[in-house]
């Protein structure tokens, strides 16, 4: 059977779906779970094949850690499960209602989005969260994961599939395209995929945008910024810094550029490159850091690159509009972060940076829908429509008006026989 013939017959099943009570989806959840950890063997020997190929094909170290999927990543899964089953249903919310006449309703309600298609880098424990989180919010999911993770993928995919029917999901509600020639299949598939999210590379994401007519949401790239304010507090921005670049560097929430006020660039830059050897992090700096300390040349390609590896590049700013300029015209508008014990410098930075999260004195990696309490993400979204930063259980539904009447005709209005006399009601 064909991508699209698989697609058309979930878009049939996806009101069926969307259907599914609050009981029947978190008890679905508790199924998976307990599948996953029924079935761990299984999926860590597929695991091991896929992290054996890569490393005979000596895939990049940063990619490895991408891959694989151990006895800690599955416990992390599991509990993310745990946690959006705990979280409140989205579906069946009444978000207004309005009384527009007597007797004449309207209420706006949240919904299912319907059939998403989400295109994945390869991390097999995204899979795992992507599947839960359209479960809980009554979506039909087609996945499609990275190649290198291929087994890992089909033996995730196998255990979660047969769980959640054998609970009463229905059948061809979840799907797994194995092979990249069918991601140009589904791309086809307006009409029938309500929406697309692609996680990858810039390039990749832009040939989904470019390529197809069903909507796209998610993020190209991830360059995010921290700035170093004149009034930060030295040793608090060395330890958010290192956090950010290295406590796990192949993300995108992971910090590439680093914005220092001249006035402590002179107190800071000795310090945290320091921290930097400690860590195994190559600086590139610009002529004004390199006056300051050691460090490879910085040029304004390095200030458009998302290294996702222990580099990072930095350059001196003379005041913090200079520092917002800079991550406006040269960021993904994913997350970026100021380092300063001023609130007004605070509050300046919150306001200008056009950024899905924008911090104060905290570390990127917090960019994350597990961190932010959605239970798991299926990933980030520096658009501006529908849904923005970390993708969880909101930005998978959206709504719909139910307006209950007796008999209203718009002809009474128009023709002056009868009023609107719109009222809010509970």
């Amino acid at each position: 059977m064909s991508i699209k013939e698989q697609v058309m017959k979930m878009k049939a099943v996806s009101p069926k779906m969307a259907a599914l009570t609050t009981e029947q989806r978190n008890k679905a959840l508790e199924c998976m779970m307990a599948a996953l950890e029924a079935n761990k063997e299984e999926i860590l020997a597929a695991n091991k094949v896929d992290m054996d190929k890569a490393t005979a094909d000596n895939i990049a170290s940063a990619v490895l850690k991408r891959l694989k999927f151990d006895e800690h990543k599955l416990q992390d899964v599991i509990a993310g499960i745990k946690e959006l089953i705990k979280l409140p249903d989205p579906l069946n919310k009444k978000l207004m209602a309005r009384e527009l006449d007597e007797n004449l309703k309207l209420y706006r309600v949240s919904c299912p989005i319907g059939v998403i298609g989400v295109i994945f880098e390869a991390r097999p424990d995204a899979l795992v969260q992507i599947s839960s989180l359209c479960l809980k919010s009554g979506n039909c999911a087609i996945l499609k994961g990275g190649s290198e993770t291929f087994n890992t993928n089909k033996a995730l995919f196998n255990v979660i599939y047969k769980s959640i029917v054998e609970a009463g999901v229905p059948e061809g509600s979840f799907m797994l395209a194995e092979s990249r020639s069918e991601i140009s299949e589904l791309l086809q598939c307006n009409g029938y995929v309500d929406l697309l999210i692609p996680r990858g590379s810039n390039q990749f994401v832009q040939y989904i945008m470019n390529n197809t007519k069903i909507p796209v949401m998610g993020h190209a790239d991830g360059i995010c910024h921290i700035y170093v304010d004149k009034y930060a507090d030295v040793d608090k921005a060395v330890k958010i810094i290192i956090d950010a670049k290295t406590q796990y560097v192949a993300v995108c929430n992971a910090v590439e550029t680093l914005l220092v006020h001249k006035d402590i660039a002179g107190k800071l830059m000795p310090k945290l490159n320091e921290a930097f050897k400690e860590k195994s992090v190559t600086l590139k700096g610009t002529k004004d850091i390199q006056n300051i300390v050691d460090c490879e040349e910085a040029n304004d390609e390095d200030f458009a690159t998302e290294y996702l590896d222990l580099i990072i590049s930095a350059k001196t700013v003379n005041d913090i509009d200079e520092a917002i300029n800079h991550i406006n015209k040269y960021g993904s508008h994913h997350t970026d972060s100021i380092v300063t014990e001023n609130d007004e410098a605070t509050e300046h930075f919150m306001q200008l940076v056009d950024s899905a999260g924008v911090y104060c004195n905290c570390s990127t990696r917090f960019a994350d829908g597990f961190r932010y309490g959605f239970g798991a993400e299926v990933g980030v979204s520096t658009v501006k429509l529908h849904a923005r930063g970390p993708v969880g259980l909101d930005g998978l539904v959206t709504y719909k008006y139910r307006l209950y009447g007796d008999g209203h005709i718009v002809a009474d209005y128009a023709e002056g026989r009868k009023q609107f006399h719109f009222k809010d009601i509970n």
